[in-house]
């Protein structure tokens, strides 16, 4: 039997967000950004092509550190202006009935207690198709922007991180007990006060005394993503993630990623098959080999060459204005993003990197490889991504909506024909169509289903089952 890939669409709430230069094209919509008509009609096509979801990618910073200013950032529109994507998120899933939404939220951004119950709403409104990117930010102005003199140090940031999301935890799992909403109009009362309680954390970084605002959601806790390859990101993911995005430059890369956190996973007691792994890629496709060719061709010659850099300096955290264009990479100890930095030029040994390499791949490819080819040839290579271990892929795009419709329309009836992508979507909320029927909420030994026990045992009451979207007990139909 086949095995299925999941997709989701990368995307961000920006004119620029993977493929510098590309926005000047007539048939690039992006520039539209603003307009909500643009993310509806996204929306509808990715559900209409049964993608899993739309994966929106953000920052609080701006890209400055190109020759130490943001001219380049601002001139090509990379990344900046640059639009919160939880707002856009309403009104997608109102216009659709099954597409999930991950967003990328920073913990430097806002206190947990208020994330919280942002959080709670929006899978609510959505029915429980909500996925939180958990990322701890790379841009020293993110840090400059909420007051502080720049990041904190990486692992420093995961520490933080760690507690924002046990605090988190506290507020969807432990305040509200699952009985706590009665709604009885007969006597009028609409929850029940002794199943209503307080969260008290004293932490390093934050405190909260009192009880989650919003009452329990269909996930309670969303689907958790994050990214990272570094020992301590790593770690991270192993305990916390239920989707890990990973990104390099060919499969051994990528697969070694995968093996070494799966690894960590089960070393804290998870089942690491229980963990997907989204490869980052960029497809561009068209009915033949030399039209996708041709395509490929053009939107390479239109790439900007300062975008990919102010970008690459970013991610990198290394001014690369600084270096010759053809001098070898050499790997880098940075506080910005070291997925990148590993990749390129430490763990692809395969060939000697320059810098000048490095801008063209970023131009066209964002953070990750691009398949070119007819729609049979872009299904042959994802198999050599699914070989060592990847579950699914972040399809970038390099233009938008086009990219997606040549998708939806060239790859996914060759995908589904061979069985390898869904036709119909599973009921229920975000992670039961990931994982299955009876996986509407997080499970043991995940730290968040840890926190819904610890309150049950203090109340003298037993620890909640698996909890299907329906509220019924999925203790026999749990995997």
């Amino acid at each position: 039997m086949a095995k299925r890939i999941y997709f989701n669409a990368f995307h961000m709430n920006c004119v620029v967000h993977q493929s510098p230069g590309l926005w000047v094209r007539p048939d690039d919509k992006m520039h539209l950004y603003t307009d909500l008509a643009t993310w509806v009609e996204l929306a509808t096509l990715l559900e209409r092509g049964k993608f899993d979801a739309l994966f929106l990618a953000d920052v609080i910073g701006v890209y400055d550190v190109y020759r130490d200013n943001r001219e380049a950032a601002l001139t090509q529109a990379a990344q900046i202006p640059v639009n919160d994507p939880m707002l856009l998120i309403p009104a997608m899933a109102h216009a659709t009935e099954h597409l999930g939404f991950a967003f990328t939220g920073s913990v430097m951004q806002g206190h947990p207690f208020t994330f919280a119950r942002l959080i709670s709403t929006l899978d609510h409104l959505t029915k429980g198709r909500i996925a939180w990117n958990v990322v701890t930010s790379y841009l020293e102005s993110a840090g400059r922007n909420f007051g502080k003199s720049g990041l904190p140090p990486h692992d420093e940031r995961y520490e933080i991180a760690d507690e924002y999301l046990e605090v988190c935890y506290k507020l969807w799992e432990a305040s509200w007990e699952d009985g706590a909403v009665i709604k009885d109009r007969q006597r009028g009362i609409y929850a029940d006060p002794a199943k209503v309680h307080d969260v008290h954390h004293e932490g390093k970084y934050f405190t909260v005394h009192g009880c989650h605002l919003s009452e329990p959601s269909p996930q309670r806790t969303p689907v958790l993503y994050q990214a990272g390859a570094s020992p301590r990101g790593q770690q991270f993911a192993a305990r916390h993630a239920e989707c890990v995005f990973v990104s390099g430059p060919n499969p051994q890369v990528v697969g070694q990623i995968i093996r070494e956190t799966r690894e960590k996973a089960r070393e804290l007691g998870r089942n690491p098959e229980e963990i997907l792994f989204f490869m980052y890629l960029k497809v561009i496709t068209g009915d033949t080999e030399a039209a996708a060719r041709r395509k490929y061709n053009e939107f390479f010659e239109q790439i900007s060459y300062d975008g990919a850099l102010a970008l690459l300096s970013g991610w990198a955290g290394i001014d690369f204005g600084q270096f010759d264009p053809d001098q070898p990479l050499q790997y880098i100890e940075t506080n910005a993003v070291r997925t990148l930095m590993h990749a390129f030029a430490k763990a692809d040994q395969s060939r000697k990197w320059t810098l000048r390499d490095l801008a063209k791949f970023v131009g066209i490819g964002g953070g990750g490889p691009v398949l070119v080819g007819a729609p049979e040839q872009i299904v042959e290579s994802f198999q050599e991504w699914i070989q060592v271990g990847v579950d699914g892929f972040n399809l970038a795009y390099a233009i938008t909506p086009g990219t997606y419709v040549d998708f939806v329309d060239g790859v996914v009836p060759v995908l589904q024909k061979h069985g390898l992508m869904q036709t119909e979507y599973q009921e229920g909320t975000l992670r039961e169509k990931l994982l299955g029927s009876g996986y509407a909420r997080l499970r043991e030994p995940h730290p968040a289903a840890q926190h819904r026990r610890s309150l049950a045992n203090t109340l003298n009451v037993p620890a909640a089952h698996p909890v299907r979207s329906d509220g019924a007990d999925s203790t026999a139909v749990a995997k």
